[in-house]
């Protein structure tokens, strides 16, 4: 679900008025290595929806048996 909204996000932009720190936007910025604080925005934004998936995902996975490919039979 995360997936769907994060590209309907994508495609549609419209202008938003944020107070931020400044100095925490420009931290995030080069750690993300992003060209503008925009892009730092939305990346920052799609590596929550993104952490959101592996939550769910690993949730989901909750009492599956998983075996190591590497793991021989004997």
């Amino acid at each position: 679900m995360a997936r769907k909204v994060a590209a309907a996000a994508r495609g549609r932009k419209v202008p938003r008025t944020y107070r931020l720190a400044p100095e925490k936007v420009a931290a995030a910025q080069r750690v993300l290595g992003a060209a503008t604080a925009t892009e730092t925005i939305e990346t920052a934004l799609d590596l929550v929806l993104f952490r959101q998936e592996l939550v769910a995902g690993t949730r989901r996975m909750l009492g599956v048996r998983l075996t190591s490919p590497d793991a021989t039979d004997r």
